[in-house]
Order: C-alpha cells, then structure tokens, then sequence
C-alpha cells in the first residue's frame, strides 16, 4: 500500500463532510457558527504570528552561530 492511499483512507469524503455539517449546526446553532469560525481565525492567525516569530528566532540564532564559527575560522588562520 503507498503512503497516500495511507493517508487518505481516513479523510472525509463528499457526502460524510455534509453530515458533518448538519451534526455542527444541530450542535451549535446557526447563530453560533459565525462566532466560533471567528474564534478558529483568531487561532489560526496567532498560530502563524507565532511560526513567523519562531522562524525569526531560529533565522537570528543561526546567523549568530554562522558568524561566530567564522570568527574562529578566522582565528585559526592568524594563529
């Protein structure tokens, strides 16, 4: 079995996402709905504020350390 027929053999198809559908607003309301997509588009935003700052972070660290192995390079060749 290949790795994609792996993975998609547990995603919802056509039909079964309208089913879940129906079981979302029988669950919370058609007055709800707005509010928690609103909640889930917060999170996801500050989801992504948070990868663009750790990947900031880690871009600034390796720079850091790209920098420092070159001053020891450096170093080495006065030396």
């Amino acid at each position: 079995m290949n790795t994609t027929q792996l993975i998609a053999i547990g995603l919802p198809t056509g039909s079964e996402w309208l089913i879940i559908l129906v079981v979302v607003l029988l669950f919370f309301g058609g007055a709800k709905i707005p509010q928690l997509m609103r909640g889930i588009g917060k999170g996801v935003g500050e989801f992504q504020a948070g990868l663009t700052q750790g990947k900031r972070a880690l871009k600034t660290a390796m720079d850091e350390a790209a920098s420092e192995e070159e001053g020891k390079v450096e170093e080495n060749k006065a030396v």
